[in-house]
């Protein structure tokens, strides 16, 4: 009795100390949510202020997700090796003088550098969640703690991009349109929570084993990730028409042989392919490609969707204050999803939740095809759309990080992002070429084709099918904590008959 209540006496004080982090991260993300939302309602002040196009404005946007498919996974395998808070307070660093960068820079170069250095961001969540499943894992309860916490995680990320959206402009115009003070709001944000990681997180445990970077296996990964990403860039900007495009792809592609090759023969890979490979791992992964589809590349065509001209026999003809009222009910729907993710797992199996969410994904955007003409239709539609993603934001790295053996979960909930990354660029490259494909036939010259959307929603819909399709084949007692998986696994009769047992998360 008294060792049993020493052991629950120490699992109460561990999920204190967790619940402190996540306190603490909580902030980490409302930042990481600020720098999403808070420049996009400039966009239009910071293209007058650099003195360039609209259109150039995508070059930054395509340099920073370039960067952060290439610095995660070894950022995240560097948190593995030497400590996950000790990369998350250098990437706080290296985004902060970023942010302060972009305040004073007054040309396109300068800007696109500093727009891309300020992508170190993208690393906070993985690690973070790798912080979270280390002091959880101590306890007997990672796989659920992380799956709460990372939920909440997300929550504050929703809120942080609603804080952004809402306040740039009021700030803009306070500041009397002075865009360098505008810009100092961010800056001094990612400052403040630099000073929130170091007296609040507490580091974690690295194993004991002697690690070692694989700089070559990084090397490789990253010659093929730079090829990949940057063909489908200019595929978007040349045309799909562009030989060269393709070219790049393609090689790119086959830049993964070596990489694979490599790997296994490595004692400490880069990314450890035998881990990559299980049955509880490839379908998380292949899942963050496929939904980063809608994720990071259906929201602008969505909004262009919104506000285009009903003249054109489609299109909602909204205003830009109702298209951000739209963003926002997804947003918001995106919260509920995180909130309501390890509720569903504790009720029914991380696995059913998993799949569940991606059909919801699935199901929304297949619902535009045939009810996309009224404005009810499309907010119901993103509603449920946005209940599946934010419930996959936080839970497909923290399934990962379950599923991954101690001393490689930075790097297995960084591939989740990666993914995601390529997922997003090549969905961003397709719709672009689409949705220009047929804008001869609408009414008004800015508008894209009716058809050129429905293959975006179809894209979207039938890339998160496939995905809860492939997650039936994770085993069913995956990113389950030890304990309750042990308990259903020995609970057989004599017989071999299951006993039924309690739900438990």
């Amino acid at each position: 009795m008294t060792s049993a209540a020493t052991a629950r006496r120490g699992a109460r004080t561990a999920a204190g100390v967790t619940a402190a982090i996540i306190g603490w991260l909580f902030l980490v993300e409302i930042t990481s949510g600020i720098l999403q939302g808070y420049y996009v309602p400039l966009i239009p002040d910071l293209v007058d202020h650099l003195g360039i196009h609209d259109a150039d404005f995508n070059w930054f946007e395509a340099a920073q997700l370039l960067l952060s498919a290439l610095v995660v996974p070894i950022l995240a395998k560097l948190g593995d090796m030497y400590g996950h808070k000790r990369i998350l307070l250098t990437s706080t660093v290296l985004t902060a003088a970023a942010s302060w960068w972009l305040a004073f820079a007054g040309d396109f170069w300068s800007f696109l550098a500093a727009w891309a250095l300020q992508g170190f961001y993208v690393v906070w969540l993985p690690l973070e969640v790798a912080l979270i499943f280390d002091r959880g894992r101590r306890s007997g309860r990672g796989p659920s703690q992380t799956r709460r916490a990372a939920g909440l995680l997300v929550v504050a990320l929703e809120a942080g991009a609603i804080i952004g959206a809402l306040s740039a402009g009021r700030v803009f115009a306070a500041l009397g349109e002075d865009v360098t003070l505008t810009l100092f709001v961010p800056a001094i944000a990612v400052t403040l929570v630099f000073f929130a990681i170091l007296f609040g997180v507490p580091e974690s445990e690295p194993g004991t084993e002697k690690r070692s970077l694989d700089v070559v296996g990084f090397s490789l990964l990253t010659i093929g990730l730079l090829l990949i990403t940057s063909g489908l860039t200019f595929m978007r900007i040349n045309g799909p028409e562009t030989l060269w495009v393709w070219a790049l792809i393609a090689v790119g592609v086959l830049a993964f042989w070596p990489f694979g090759k490599w790997e296994l023969k490595q004692a400490d890979p880069a990314i450890d392919l035998r881990v990559m490979r299980q049955p509880t791992m490839w379908p998380v992964l292949l899942t963050a490609g496929l939904v980063g589809i809608s994720l990071l590349g259906a929201q602008a065509p969505l909004a262009t969707y919104a506000g285009t001209d009903t003249v054109n026999g489609y299109g909602l003809g909204l205003d830009a204050s109702d298209i951000s009222t739209l963003i926002g009910v997804y947003l918001i729907s995106m919260i509920v999803g995180a909130l309501l993710f390890p509720l569903v797992s504790k009720r029914f199996s991380p696995r059913v939740a998993l799949i569940a969410a991606a059909f919801l994904v699935a199901i929304g955007y297949l619902l535009f095809i045939p009810f996309h003409l009224e404005v009810w239709q499309v907010f119901l539609n993103m509603c449920i759309a946005g209940i599946g993603s934010g419930a996959l934001v936080g839970a497909l790295p923290a399934a990962a990080a379950a599923a991954a053996p101690q001393g490689q979960t930075g790097v297995a909930s960084a591939l989740t992002n990666t993914t995601k990354t390529i997922g997003g660029s090549f969905a961003s490259a397709v719709f672009g070429v689409v949705l220009l494909a047929g804008a001869a036939s609408a009414v008004t010259s800015t508008a894209a084709s009716l058809a050129g959307y429905m293959v975006v929603w179809a894209v979207c819909g039938l890339g998160a099918l496939a995905a809860a399709v492939l997650l039936f084949f994770v085993p069913k007692l995956a990113f389950a904590d030890p304990d309750a998986a042990a308990d259903s696994t020995n609970a057989s009769s004599p017989e071999g008959e299951p006993v039924p047992l309690p739900l438990v998360e």
